[in-house]
């Protein structure tokens, strides 16, 4: 079963659930930020979160995940502490400003879980999945934008920010490539939801492509309610 089966009972809401997915330095903060600015430049109601993240309990959580000191951390607890900040975030931020008519634009979800714990630390995809559905308390994206870079592109751009790498950020060139591999499986699997962007074009050309189609989207959802 994938996640667009799951999703049904999500469109119930009158919100838009929009997300950001990509590797470390593909670019997809700064494009979820674009698109928030653009959204409140046209008076809509939007809700910025990022995952983990968002609430203090989630924060903390965030720390710990992303904490070098915690280079022991084993995959199975990785997953489920994703699971439990995700599932705080959901009942604290998302599924309110979904159910008041917001649009939720969030920087990573359960599709960063599948690759990262599942194709990059090959936990059980239907494992995965079912974590997912728990931690996201049954709530999907409406649109999901895969920002793409290879390994290369990442760790260049991971050296201009001249920042030092967190404890996912520290993994080993093969751990992304399985990442990417796995964004692009996902991306194959559900074409109607995740939307493949090409990392490299220019800043402006992916936020405008980007606008616009949540501009469509928008007006189409509309129309069918």
């Amino acid at each position: 079963m994938n996640d667009t089966t799951r999703n049904n009972d999500f469109h119930l809401h009158p919100g838009m659930f929009i997300t950001f997915e990509g590797i470390d330095g593909s670019g997809k903060t700064v494009q979820s930020d674009r698109l928030l600015k653009n959204l409140l430049d046209r008076g809509l109601k939007v809700v910025p979160v990022r995952d983990p993240g968002g609430p203090e309990i989630s924060e903390q959580i965030r720390h710990i995940l992303l904490n070098v000191d915690n280079k022991g951390m084993s995959p199975i607890t990785e997953l489920l502490l994703y699971e439990a900040a995700r599932a705080q975030l959901v009942h604290e931020k998302i599924q309110p400003a979904l159910l008041e008519g917001s649009i939720v634009v969030c920087d990573r979800y359960t599709d960063s879980t599948t690759a990262y714990q599942g194709f990059g630390r090959g936990l059980s995809i239907d494992l995965i999945r079912r974590a997912n559905d728990i931690g996201s308390l049954g709530i999907y994206p409406d649109r999901t934008y895969f920002l793409d870079i290879d390994w290369h592109e990442s760790l260049r751009r991971r050296k201009m920010d001249n920042k030092e790498a967190d404890r996912m950020e520290s993994n080993a060139q093969t751990f992304f490539e399985r990442i990417r591999s796995g964004y692009l499986r996902l991306c194959a699997e559900e074409p109607d939801r995740m939307v493949k962007l090409d990392g490299c074009q220019s800043v402006e050309n992916l936020e405008q492509n980007i606008l616009k189609d949540v501009l469509f989207i928008m007006d189409n959802k509309q129309e069918k309610g």
